[in-house]
């Protein structure tokens, strides 16, 4: 990596997004967006919590309320080793493994799969392009898409969408038709804001709720029940948001050591981690249904 501001996007445009869409990921992920994306990553999956039945199977394992740090610890390490190491690397086959022996326990519909995963592809587009230095190129964004898609295939997720825009209406009309508010809804949102307001100092948390209701789009926080923010303070954290990304990022030079989420500092496992011991007890109550034909072993 040079020490110029557009190595990583110049070195990525030079990049086949066919070929060496891993690659380019991991330099999004690790070396250029490394804050962004794993704040959109956060929201990505807390989106996925507003849609009726996918909160309900959480509610139902009653794991996501009693060991919420724990749980959302697990996810982020898995989809980590994925991102940073690769769907096909040695670490992203285990964590896809053991992502696919976690979702083999339950009865998930193909279309909430489709779903989940189709915001692991829009969200970070649509965070960077809100709040980044600079918005991803068609270049990355066809890398993530194929990179994504090929994570579904990997997990036996039926009828992705073949191009970005059907994926991308597929994404915008499920939302629509899904996000409704169910009680599962606001116990497993209300769950994750306190997972997202106990990292801070105490006396800020409030301050840090609020910030959080007014990050989000008024069907989303609907569909939790949470309170609207004042116009006051949807602007601020926008606009510091914005502040971060165009003005304070854009001054400094490119990363030229990875940020690996794999390997920061973790709250659950401050002495490190079995990627096979992620996630949940092998045996947990009710809907196990094993595992599903054609995921990766």
């Amino acid at each position: 990596m040079h020490n110029n501001r557009t190595a990583i996007r110049d070195l990525n445009n030079r990049l086949d997004a066919v070929t060496e869409h891993q690659r380019i990921i991991a330099n999004l992920s690790m070396y250029e967006f490394p804050w962004l994306i794993t704040r959109a990553l956060e929201f990505a999956l807390f989106r996925t919590y507003a849609v009726p039945s996918i909160s309900q199977l959480l509610a139902d394992t009653g794991q996501f309320t009693r060991y919420g740090q724990r749980r959302y610890d697990d996810t982020s390490l898995i989809i980590a080793e994925i991102s940073e190491n690769g769907y096909d690397s040695e670490r992203g086959r285990a964590a896809l493994r053991r992502m696919n022996r976690l979702h083999g326990r339950f009865d998930i519909s193909n279309d909430d799969y489709l779903y989940v995963l189709s915001t692991f592809i829009f969200e970070p587009h649509r965070w960077v392009e809100r709040f980044g230095w600079r918005t991803f190129t068609k270049n990355e964004q066809d890398a993530g898409f194929i990179f994504w898609c090929e994570v579904g295939k990997r997990m036996n997720i039926q009828h992705i969408p073949a191009t970005i825009a059907e994926y991308d209406a597929f994404n915008r009309a499920y939302e629509r038709e899904h996000f409704r508010y169910s009680a599962s809804n606001a116990v497993i949102g209300e769950a994750t804001v306190q997972i997202f307001t106990n990292w801070y100092p105490a006396p800020t948390r409030p301050f840090v709720r609020e910030a959080i209701y007014a990050l989000m789009d008024d069907p989303l926080r609907e569909a939790f029940g949470f309170p609207k923010a004042s116009s006051a303070l949807i602007g601020l954290v926008a606009n510091g948001l914005k502040l971060r990304g165009r003005m304070i990022c854009h001054l400094f030079p490119p990363r030229t050591t990875p940020h690996r989420v794999s390997q920061s500092p973790n709250r659950t496992y401050p002495a490190g981690y079995e990627i096979e011991r992620l996630g949940p007890p092998d045996v947990l109550p009710d809907r196990v249904v094993g595992k599903r034909e054609g995921e990766v072993e």
